[in-house]
This record gives C-alpha cells, structure tokens and sequence, in this order.
C-alpha cells in the first residue's frame, strides 16, 4: 500500500476544512483572527495533513492487525499519540507562525512550549486516540482526529500562551 491510497478527495476536503474551523475558533478565542493564517490552515490540512495522517493511521492498523484485545488497543492509541508527538506539535505551531507573518515567532523555544503541551495534554491526548483508533472506522479516522486536533488546536493557541 502506499502513501497515496489514503490521499482521496475526502481526506483532501475533510482536512481543509476541520484544520481551517479549528485554527479559526483557537484564533477567535484568542482574539486575534487572521485570514491568510485560517487559510494556511485549510492548505495545511487539505495537503500535508491529508497525506500523512491517514497513511500513518493505516498503518497502525496493518502493524497492529494480529495484537488481539486491550493490549492492541492500547498499542493503537500509543502509536497515534506518539505520532502527535513535540516535533508534530512543534511543526505545527511554526507554521502557524509563518501563515500569521510571524517570522520572528520562529525559535527553539517552540519546541519546548511543544513539549510541555504534549504532557500536559497526556490523558486527554491518549483517551481521544485511543477512542479515535479503537472504535472509528479506518476510513473515518482522519476526519475524527481532525476535529480531535480541532480541538486540541484551540488547547495548542492557548498552550503557546500558558507554556511560553
């Protein structure tokens, strides 16, 4: 299987969409709404994201189709949780950063403020990836996680604000 079967039209437009609908509530919640950001979001999320996330989902489910039971889900959730991991978040962020303007926003301290998101939001992260990869079906794990990071978009805004 390759990299380009889980790179559908779906995927395409479900992740311009919920990436876009997520930075755009984190933006308003912050109180600082960028048009070109919210569309570097829905370019993000329709391209780069809708590539990789799907096939890393496929993935895990061939690479864990034979660990029967909770210790299989549980190897599920930890490969997805992993994969959203301090350089994922800390990637994110920067292109935020760059869809905003915001060059100067660029640093090492990103990833830092990536890694004390990524524990902070440990067993909320874990829960939703585990209910992401354990009970949605393969075809529809792209659009859960999307808003699950939808959601942790808002929790990201606010981290680079509370862990800065």
């Amino acid at each position: 299987m390759s990299i380009f079967d889980t790179y559908t039209k779906e995927n395409i437009v479900r992740g311009a969409i919920v990436y876009a609908l997520g930075e755009a509530v984190a933006m308003l919640i912050l109180g600082k709404f960028l048009w070109l950001k919210m569309l570097g979001m829905m370019l993000l999320g329709g391209t780069l994201y809708a590539l990789e996330i799907p096939a890393y989902f496929a993935w895990i489910s061939r690479k864990t189709a034979q660990i029967q039971g909770l210790r299989g889900q549980f190897a599920r959730a930890m490969l997805a949780w992993l994969y959203f991991n301090p350089l994922w978040i800390a990637r994110h962020l920067a292109f935020g950063r760059v869809f905003a303007g915001a060059w100067a926003g660029l640093s090492w301290g990103l990833l830092a403020t990536a890694g004390n998101s990524f524990l902070w939001s440990f067993p909320i992260s874990l829960a939703g990836n585990f209910i992401i990869q354990n009970f949605v079906p393969v075809p529809h794990r792209f659009l859960a996680s999307g808003i699950f990071s939808g959601l942790n978009a808002v929790y990201y805004a606010l981290s680079a604000v509370w862990f800065a």
